[in-house]
């Protein structure tokens, strides 16, 4: 059982940025970030797969504004989100799990309990 923990949200107004961060109990091979909003589905935000070399996806709409980076001695994984905007608001969750290149979140297999994150205009 992987055991994942994040911490760093909060509220921020637009423009403004904060960093997510997630510890995971043990290794990993794939990492993503996701988010869900009310009312929304969950959608992928970002996600990594170390095999050799680190292979990212980033959803188009945080795509030039979120950095996704992972400390694998650490068992880390950080979300760096510059430019917030409103349609940011959500509960971000970390999430591990593929031993494959991986970005739906079906494929994940074990979840953090998530971190609120609240732009304003």
């Amino acid at each position: 059982q992987v055991q994942l923990m994040e911490s760093g949200g909060g509220s921020v107004q637009a423009g403004g940025s904060l960093t997510l961060s997630c510890r995971a109990s043990t290794y990993q091979r794939t990492m993503g970030w996701f988010r869900q909003a009310p009312g929304k589905e969950r959608e992928t935000v970002a996600t990594v797969y170390s095999g050799g070399s680190n292979n990212y996806y980033y959803s188009d709409s945080v795509k030039g504004r979120f950095t996704i980076y992972r400390d694998i001695v650490q068992n880390t994984l950080t979300l760096r989100m510059n430019d917030l905007k409103p349609e940011d608001t959500a509960r971000y969750f970390c999430a591990a799990g593929p031993q494959r290149p991986a970005t739906s979140p079906a494929a994940f297999g074990y979840w953090g309990q998530g971190t609120q994150v609240t732009v304003s205009s």
